[in-house]
């Protein structure tokens, strides 16, 4: 996410559709969305990303030198934090979670890799080296070789 921080550390109360909480997070997303399209042009756009990229996963970033000490501190924050499963905030997230789940071509061919769980046998490598020309058996054809298959071709 990002910017959780602000949430985690806001004082207004944990209430679904707060108005306050609205604006935030719609200035939130819009301000992120403007640091991370297009390319980093200058020193201070750079910077803005690598901290919003630290604050979506901070601790993925507890050794970094100048913001370890931050991140550690984000991390426990988040770690700390009360998650009630009935609840109508977890109830109003995971419904809109469910919502506005994308489709994604890309999952969808991914997740139907039928070599996922179990590897392809001798048989099946095999078969796909020789569909895509990758056994290591098979020598290059000589500059001869390749003349009298066209002459072949070229008789029939």
């Amino acid at each position: 996410m990002g910017f959780s921080i602000c949430c985690l550390s806001c004082d207004a109360p944990d209430v679904v559709g707060l108005a306050r909480c609205k604006s935030c997070m719609e200035g939130h997303a819009k301000y992120r969305e403007r640091l991370t399209i297009g390319k980093a042009t200058t020193k201070a756009q750079r910077l803005a990303r690598e901290f919003v990229t630290m604050l979506a996963d901070p601790a993925g970033h507890l050794e970094d030198d100048d913001h370890g000490k931050w991140m550690e501190r984000y991390s426990s924050l988040i770690n700390e934090h009360e998650f009630d499963p009935n609840s109508d905030i977890a109830r109003h997230t995971v419904h809109r979670a469910r919502i506005s789940r994308k489709t994604s071509i890309i999952r969808d061919v991914a997740n139907q890799n039928k070599w996922a769980d179990n590897p392809p046998d001798e048989a099946e490598i095999d078969e796909m080296l020789a569909a895509f020309g990758g056994r290591k058996e098979d020598a290059p054809m000589t500059w001869e070789d390749l003349i009298s298959e066209i002459e072949e071709m070229l008789e029939d």
